[in-house]
């Protein structure tokens, strides 16, 4: 180990888990220092510039104050691709990664798709890439959000179209009709609050996940509605969802005369993903 790594896993020990401390240290090393992964693997020591030691400085002080890296680089990994990111937006998870992957398996032929609460633009832009046949929509009511996910569709190369748009208001200005629409919209009770790591409860923006205590399924209840005017006959939801409330789901889902509806396990097996039919 030499005096870097050692400095890094010295400074973070407290705060990170060891094997996170791990990542970090060869995120930073490599990735943000631009130093060769095969010296920091045998050791090397490495004398910084003047410069980029007070950047490892920096780096060390935003990361014990939870910042996440993802911020601190200003860059997310998703889908095979990297997206801008900043505070103003979620940091894409892999869990959402499996969401896009099953709306691409089972839609081939998509024509039109629209991406309710884009932030990043991750799911909107992914979606417009993998299926190229595919005219894709995405709205946000957040500026911050829109201004970065239309940045990630100019660099990523997508075709998606954003629009301001708040889902929860009764007037949606939208006349096109939808093969597939997807959300992954804000669904962390107030309640759980208590049990959510720093790095997220201090830096994500609140307004992309919490949902009041006494209506967890408040950003559902609207979609499911607005999926009844929105989606062609035999169209498709995909939701991602709190991981409580997937027999609640279901129950929402039947009322409102939806079938084919199923529940599917993230790859920590929660109930993660919702689909059903119109």
């Amino acid at each position: 180990m030499n005096h870097i790594t050692a400095y890094i896993r010295l400074s973070l020990k407290d705060i990170y888990p060891p094997e996170e401390v791990k990542a970090l240290t060869m995120l930073i090393c490599c990735d943000i220092l631009g130093l060769d992964a095969l010296d920091i693997y045998m050791g090397k020591d490495i004398t910084l510039s003047e410069c980029k030691q007070r950047e490892l400085e920096n780096i060390i002080f935003r990361l014990q104050k939870n910042e996440p890296i993802q911020y601190i680089r200003g860059i997310a990994e998703f889908y095979g691709r990297q997206f801008r990111v900043a505070p103003g937006v979620l940091v894409p998870r892999p869990e959402t990664g499996e969401l896009v992957d099953l709306i691409i398996n089972e839609n081939p032929e998509a024509k039109n798709i629209l991406d309710i609460g884009t932030g990043s633009g991750c799911i909107s832009i992914s979606l417009s890439k993998e299926l190229p046949n595919a005219m894709v929509t995405a709205w946000d009511i957040s500026e911050e959000a829109l201004e970065i996910a239309r940045w990630n569709n100019e660099r990523l190369s997508g075709r998606v179209v954003f629009e301001k748009q708040d889902v929860l208001s009764d007037i949606v200005s939208d006349t096109q009709r939808y093969d597939v629409i997807v959300s992954n919209p804000p669904y962390v009770t107030e309640k759980e609050k208590a049990d959510m790591e720093p790095n997220v409860l201090e830096w994500e923006p609140e307004l992309a996940l919490f949902v009041p205590d006494d209506d967890p399924l408040l950003f559902y209840r609207h979609i499911v509605v607005l999926g009844q005017k929105l989606l062609n006959q035999g169209g498709k939801l995909y939701f991602e969802i709190n991981q409580a409330y997937g027999t609640e789901m279901v129950r929402l889902l039947e009322m409102n005369h939806y079938h084919n509806i199923h529940v599917i396990k993230d790859l920590f097996e929660n109930d993660r993903i919702v689909t059903a039919n119109r």
